[in-house]
C-alpha cells in the first residue's frame, strides 16, 4: 500500500506541533532544497551527482554510516562536490527502537565515518555535520529533547513523493510538481530502496522546477532563511 496522498496530510499536523525542528524554508523566496536519505551508494549516487553537477545545483544528503564506510570513495565526491552532508544514523534503524546510548553512539560511528571517508578532521565533522533525519521520519517528544541537547538540528520534509516504493520516475515527478512551493524540502533517496530511479528523476524534475522560478539551496541555506525570518517577527 501506498501513502504518499497521506504524507502532505502527516505534514500539515506535525509541523506546528514540532516547531523545533526543520520541515520547510522561508516562504518569501522561490528556494528549494532537494534532499536525498539512504546514501551513498556505488550505483546509484554516481549518475545522481552527474545530473546535480549538469545543472550546478547543491543538493543536501542524509547519510548512513555503514553505506559510508560501504562506499568511501563515493562519500568522498560528495563531499567533494560541496554538496551539504546530514546524519540519518548508521543503520537504518527507527530512532524511538534505540535506547538513549545506542542513539547517541549511532550518531557519532556516522561522524567517524564521514570524517575517514571524507578525510576531514573528526572534530570538523562533529561541529559541523550536526544536521539529523530520523529514518522514516519516525521520532518521539524525547528523542527531538536529546538531540537539542547533544547539539544536533532535527530535519524533516514537506515533500515526500514515496520514491523508495519505485511508483515510476513520472509518478514521482508529478507528485513534487504538484506539491512544491516556496520553501519546500523534498525527500529522494539514493540508497537501495529507490535509488535506482533517483539520477532520472532529478533529470526531468530540475529543468522543471527551474522553468518554474526555483532555486535550490542546501539545508543549511535553509536554517539560515529561518533564523532570519524568525528575527524579524
Amino acid at each position: 500500500m501506498q501513502f504518499a496522498p497521506i504524507y502532505p496530510l502527516i505534514y500539515k499536523v506535525l509541523k506546528p506541533a514540532f516547531p523545533g525542528c526543520l520541515w520547510v524554508g522561508c516562504a518569501d523566496t522561490q528556494e528549494i532544497a532537494l534532499t536525498f536519505d539512504d546514501g551513498p551508494h556505488a550505483k546509484f549516487t554516481p549518475p545522481l551527482l552527474e545530473v546535480l553537477a549538469h545543472y550546478q545545483v547543491k543538493a543536501s544528503f542524509f547519510w548512513l554510516g555503514i553505506c559510508v564506510e560501504r562506499s568511501p570513495e563515493i562519500a568522498q565526491a560528495v563531499w567533494q562536490q560541496k554538496h551539504w552532508i546530514g546524519l540519518h544514523g548508521y543503520y537504518h534503524i527507527t530512532f524511538p527502537r534505540l535506547s538513549l546510548h545506542q542513539l547517541k553512539d549511532s550518531l557519532d560511528q556516522t561522524q567517524v565515518a564521514i570524517a575517514q571517508a571524507c578525510q576531514v578532521d573528526l572534530a570538523y565533522v562533529q561541529q559541523n555535520i550536526r544536521d539529523v533525519r530520523p529514518p522514516n521520519g519516525i521520532f518521539t517528544p524525547q528523542t527531538l529533547a536529546d538531540l537539542k541537547r547533544w547539539n544536533y538540528r532535527p530535519v524533516m520534509w514537506s515533500v515526500v513523493p514515496e520514491d523508495w516504493v519505485r511508483p515510476g520516475v513520472e509518478l514521482v515527478v508529478q507528485r513534487v510538481i504538484q506539491q512544491i512551493q516556496n520553501g519546500s524540502i523534498v525527500v529522494l533517496h539514493d540508497g537501495y530502496c529507490g535509488g535506482e530511479d533517483v539520477a532520472p528523476t532529478v533529470s526531468q524534475l530540475v529543468p522543471l522546477l527551474q522553468q518554474r522560478g526555483y532555486t535550490f539551496v542546501t539545508i543549511d541555506q535553509l536554517w539560515k532563511s529561518k533564523s532570519k525570518q524568525n528575527r524579524a517577527y
